[in-house]
């Protein structure tokens, strides 16, 4: 792979871009952006490749990959048959980077790790790329367990999946906890037990830990687990019946019971998954739907048959782009962090699309077929896509417009020239001043935006006061906004600020604004109004005398969720900030244990109590634990049992 830059032909003091309020570019803007577009393309080689469109700050404007790379960088230059979109786009080109693949399969590849990375404005973007949850079944151990996973696959174990959320996961593992009788607790616990847990006593673990179950019987209920996620669900329900049915002959009946409890367990998995089907097998199914210039495209996923869940995504995109180049622009990043199953259903074609699948193919290193099924159950399981993708979409519409209705609402309210579209809410947490956090909020035209949401440990305000508190993460925000969107540009700018408390938390708010020399944000001081009771707020935005809602004002109960929804990123976040201390201060006794190590094991195990569960072998797999500091935490922890 090789990866090359080509410079502007204009010298460094050329103009910046800039785009007319009216949609239409500036003529002699575009005219540079065309110059370097077609300067670069004369020097590009005639092979695959990924190209970086770039502003003369070297901010990425778009990534976009070719089978041959001069011929489609050249295309741009033809700036009268592009859409305003990409001529808005190639008004502000100023440097054109490229990298030379071997295949244009590994450029499709190279392109979506890119822009999963670098968020270009004018590439079809996938919102919501977080990991998606499995199931674990341990084989670490001697007695085996089921546990919920997330992120890299590095401990032994088979895993199942992936599920649609963590929701479906725990749904799942609750039924398989009565179905399938495995110990659920940690190894420490395993080893410290001298009697049976409540888990025992409701059916819901066969006590290994104090000899209530053989080696062999509970070696069959991990590979009934085992079979049963995958896929092979109705194989072992059918001996579970034939057990029962033996059992009932024998009159056995309390066993029998048991089984029938197992049964049912599993009838009612199956029944949560929406059911399942056996000739899909493993595979990803994407369906698109289209309304309004709106796009949805809604995953399911299918391990030998079963439903594991779905989760419908609105990818952010151009108005002119049609559904099957959003598809497929989407399938190509939702596998950057992912294996790919052996089979992707489709409701539609998408471009390129023996491309994807050959690319996905030298991915995984093996073959991954794209198909658009026209009947039996896999069409069945497309077609259940389409009909969530439209309901998600008309229900996103809906409430879309229950939020525009909103913003005008506070327009009117507070005395705003128009709606805003985007509104920051600033909230503070501490307990008695210690540790305290800030927290950010942010709303829009689509409700929260939680990929916006930040929080600030505050470092230098006085421990409880507040108003230093709020100055303190005000300037930090809206510092770096002046250097990272000195242009308003990117849609980061807020044209609203929610601040939690009085006509003082605004004043400040205001003062740390005009120290800034930052015009435009109207500022809105939300208190809780006489005796603190929810409903009787005033809201103090500027006038001769604070704004009160009445009780049943819609705009009122919106402003209460905006107010909620900080306070409880604000609460999480201090609470989150004890933990991380408490933590702390407990290691810092403990010889070798620097903040590298101490940081390295919060990562790992996320809390005090999963350190001190945590067997040797365990603290064994944390990055930068030796042998000798592993022996030191695990004597030290279970000195304390």
């Amino acid at each position: 792979m090789e990866r090359r830059t080509k410079a502007p032909s204009k010298p460094p003091d050329a103009p910046g871009c800039s785009v007319a309020i009216s949609g239409q570019t500036d003529q002699s803007d575009l005219e540079i952006g065309a110059d370097v577009v077609r300067d670069a393309a004369r020097s590009l080689p005639a092979r695959p490749g990924v190209y970086q469109m770039e502003t003369a700050k070297r901010e990425v404007l778009y990534v976009g990959k070719a089978r041959v790379l001069r011929n489609r960088v050249a295309s741009y230059g033809a700036v009268q048959r592009l859409p305003i979109r990409l001529r808005r786009m190639i008004a502000q080109v100023r440097h054109v980077e490229f990298t030379v693949t071997e295949h244009e399969a590994e450029a499709l590849l190279l392109e979506a790790n890119r822009i999963k990375k670098l968020r270009p404005r004018y590439n079809i973007l996938l919102r919501d790329d977080k990991s998606y949850p499995y199931i674990r079944l341990r084989t670490d151990h001697a007695w085996p367990q089921l546990l919920k996973h997330r992120g890299r696959r590095r401990r032994d174990g088979h895993y199942f999946g992936p599920f649609a959320s963590v929701r479906a996961v725990n749904v799942t593992l609750n039924a398989l906890q009565r179905a399938f009788p495995l110990r659920t607790c940690s190894d420490r616990e395993f080893e410290l037990r001298d009697q049976p847990c409540l888990q025992y006593q409701i059916r819901r673990c066969s006590a290994p830990c104090v000899g209530k179950v053989n080696d062999s019987e509970y070696a069959g209920f991990v590979e009934q687990a085992r079979r049963f996620l995958d896929g092979g669900g109705r194989e072992v329900q059918a001996v579970l019946r034939s057990a029962m049915d033996r059992a009932s002959a024998d009159l056995e009946f309390e066993r029998a019971a048991v089984l029938r409890d197992r049964i049912q367990a599993l009838n009612a998995i199956q029944t949560a998954r929406g059911g399942d089907l056996q000739h899909v097998g493993d595979a990803d199914v994407f369906a698109v739907a289209e309304q309004g210039g709106q796009i949805a495209v809604q995953v399911f996923f299918f391990r030998g048959g079963s439903n594991f869940g779905n989760r419908t995504h609105f990818p952010m995109h151009g108005k002119d782009v049609p559904p099957a180049t959003v598809l497929g622009a989407f399938i190509s990043q939702f596998y950057d962090t992912q294996a790919p199953p052996p089979s992707l259903l489709l409701n539609e074609s998408v471009p390129d699309m023996a491309l994807l699948a050959e690319a996905l193919s030298i991915k995984v290193g093996r073959r991954v077929a794209i198909l658009i099924p026209q009947r039996g159950e896999k069409r069945q399981a497309v077609r259940a896509g389409e009909d969530n993708a439209k309901a998600a979409l008309a229900r996103r519409i809906s409430e879309r417009a229950n939020q525009l209705e909103m913003l005008d609402g506070l327009a009117k309210v507070f005395g705003l020239s128009q709606a805003p579209r985007r509104i920051e809410i600033y909230d503070n947490s501490h307990l008695q001043g210690t540790l305290p956090v800030g927290a950010l909020v942010v709303a829009g035209p689509d409700g929260f935006m939680k990929s916006s949401y930040r929080r600030f440990n505050v470092r230098t305000a006085n421990p409880g006061d507040d108003y230093a508190m709020m100055r303190e993460v005000l300037t930090r925000r809206f510092k770096r906004l002046q250097r990272e969107d000195p242009d308003r540009s990117k849609g980061h700018w807020p044209d609203l600020l929610l601040i939690d408390g009085g006509a003082g938390h605004r004043s400040t708010a205001l003062a740390t604004l005009e120290e800034l020399e930052i015009l435009g944000p109207a500022v809105v001081g939300v208190a809780k109004g006489p005796d603190r009771n929810a409903g009787r707020e005033l809201f103090h935005a500027g006038f001769d005398r604070p704004v009160s809602l009445t009780v049943d004002d819609p705009v009122l109960y919106f402003l209460q969720r905006l107010r909620d929804e900080a306070h409880r990123f604000a609460i999480e976040g201090h609470r989150a900030r004890r933990l991380r201390t408490g933590i702390q201060s407990e290691l810092d006794q403990l010889p070798g244990i620097g903040p590298r190590r101490k940081r390295a094991l919060i990562l790992h195990f996320g809390s005090l109590q999963a350190i001190r569960d945590a067997t040797f072998s365990e603290l064994l797999q944390v990055d930068g634990i030796s042998a000798a500091v592993a022996r030191t935490l695990h004597n030290h922890f279970s000195s304390d049992a």
